[in-house]
């Protein structure tokens, strides 16, 4: 089956039920109205000359059903991130995968100050111009039996691309990554299994869809089990978000840990006590965090482990199986190995190495580029480039990416370690990230750029120094007024690494 006929069956089925509560028009639709609406936006895209269909929309109901109407068209969704430069990025994925219309909406583009790149067009203008016919057309369509609107939509089989997702460019330029529908079918029932969520939940919608970890757990997963999505254009209004929860009593709140930390400084002990689970994935969840969220609403945040490239999530803690500071067991089906990253030999459990992946959740490849895909794809097994480690448990323990070890005077440090120490320091509420530069006798320096926020330097080397040896402990500190970060929420890398490295270069004229 495939992603938008599992959509038809549960539109079907739940048919006057609230499907979606948009924030950003006020308005609530029933799956009823998002499937009358998904085939009146079909009958539009079928008429666009191409295989590619490009989204620019924020999360709300516009985006689900853009990307919806382009799947019911035989449109495979490129998801556009216009978080870090909408226009570039545009133009980036039209050329990457050979396309030129992309659905974005007039509001965004005015609130980002962007102009229109050649082939955009606006859903508000889509909207506007339908006819009755049209929608005359679209209601009579979807009062067909199940099994008939679920032929008309079905387009190529399970191993057929459901959507492309641009990787992060934290540390690269992006990868246009190809998940299928059996991809992304594995995480959605999977989860299920192991978390009881169910019909009757309410999810927080607010993570960008053209991330994976929105894409899949604030869209799919809740369409695939029937329940209802509160949808927030941008995830970092923490304040209606909070409001949110507490007025339609959100059940499910999935996002990143600097969304959780957004949460708990905007909220009030107790205000989230409608949450029945909370899950924090795409970085590293601070023991800080954690331990403030379960003091003040009782609520345990599980944490996750998962990419682009495994649709995303691959490892989870749960209910009754937590160990909290790792991120959770293989989910069912899931294959997780740990690679010596020398020798290329499995290791044993307690062993730190490569984390590699097999299973249904592994993308098909990178779209037009097979050596990159052969890199990181062998015999079924993803290569994450990350560094883990299985416990006797099982559980599997992020260690950081690979990428993110710096060899400094001949001896391999890892910044995730040096950041983990220096935030569990750092006073309430003032982030870090840590990074390296370049030293001409021992190859690198690391050194911590530090949101703006009070903090003795001197009383926190001293502490640092304590934890970690001396070759780690930083040996600047950059004040940063806002940390760049990513659409989804991490921090951006290789725009902190550029600023450091461009202070350094300062400090030393």
């Amino acid at each position: 089956m495939q992603l938008q006929q599992k959509f038809i069956e549960v539109a079907k089925k739940h048919s006057t039920k609230i499907a979606v509560y948009d924030q950003a028009t006020g308005k609530d639709l029933s799956y009823d109205r998002m499937l009358i609406a998904a085939f009146i936006l079909a009958g539009r895209f079928k008429k666009i000359n191409s295989k590619y269909l490009g989204i620019m929309v924020p999360t709300s109901a516009g985006c689900l059903l853009s990307t919806l109407g382009a799947l019911f068209a035989g449109k495979i969704p490129v998801m556009i991130n216009y978080s870090t430069g909408a226009a570039e990025n545009s133009v980036y994925a039209q050329e990457k995968c050979s396309f030129k219309t992309i659905i974005t909406s007039k509001k965004l583009l005015e609130k980002l100050n962007v102009s229109p790149v050649d082939g955009m067009i606006y859903l508000e203008d889509i909207m506007s111009s339908l006819s009755t016919a049209e929608k005359l057309k679209a209601a009579l369509t979807t009062k067909l039996p199940t099994s008939m609107l679920k032929k008309k939509v079905k387009h190529g089989d399970d191993n057929s691309t459901s959507v492309i997702l641009f990787t992060s460019g934290s540390e690269k330029d992006p990868k246009a990554v190809q998940l299928t529908h059996k991809n992304i079918f594995h995480n959605i029932s999977t989860i299920p299994q192991i978390i009881d969520v169910t019909e009757d939940d309410i999810f927080a919608g607010t993570l960008p869809l053209f991330h994976v970890f929105g894409i899949t757990t604030n869209f799919w997963l809740p369409f695939f089990v029937g329940g209802s999505i509160v949808t927030h254009a941008n995830p970092l209004d923490y304040s209606a978000i909070v409001k949110s929860i507490v007025d339609y009593k959100i059940t499910i709140l999935i996002g990143t840990p600097t969304f959780f930390h957004g949460y708990q400084r905007k909220s009030k002990p107790g205000e989230l006590s409608s949450i029945r689970y909370a899950i924090a994935g795409a970085d590293k969840l601070t023991e800080k965090l954690r331990l403030s969220f379960q003091k003040d609403h009782g609520i345990e945040i599980l944490e996750g482990y998962g990419a682009t490239e495994t649709s995303p999530v691959v490892s989870v803690n749960v209910p009754g199986a937590n160990k909290p500071g790792s991120i959770g067991k293989p989910m069912p089906g899931v294959h997780v190995k740990i690679l010596d990253r020398e020798t290329d030999e499995e290791c044993p459990a307690g062993k730190e190495g490569k984390i590699l992946v097999k299973g249904d959740l592994v993308m098909k490849g990178y779209l037009g580029d097979i050596e990159e895909t052969s890199l990181h794809i062998h015999g079924g097994w993803y290569d994450t480039g990350d560094m883990g480690v299985l416990d006797e448990d099982g559980f599997l323990w992020h260690r950081g990416r690979l990428k993110r070890f710096v060899k400094v005077g001949g001896e391999m440090v890892s910044l995730v370690r040096v950041e983990e120490v220096l935030t569990k320091l750092l006073p309430e509420g003032v982030t870090c990230c840590v990074v390296d530069v370049p030293n001409p006798k021992k190859g690198a320096d690391v050194v911590a750029a530090v949101a703006t926020g009070e903090f003795d330097e001197k009383k926190i080397l001293k502490k640092m120094a304590k934890e970690l040896p001396a070759i780690a402990v930083p040996k600047e500190f950059y004040i940063i007024e806002d940390i760049p970060l990513m659409g989804s929420g991490k921090v951006a890398f290789r725009e902190v690494e550029r600023i450091c490295r461009e202070r350094q270069g300062n400090d030393k004229k």
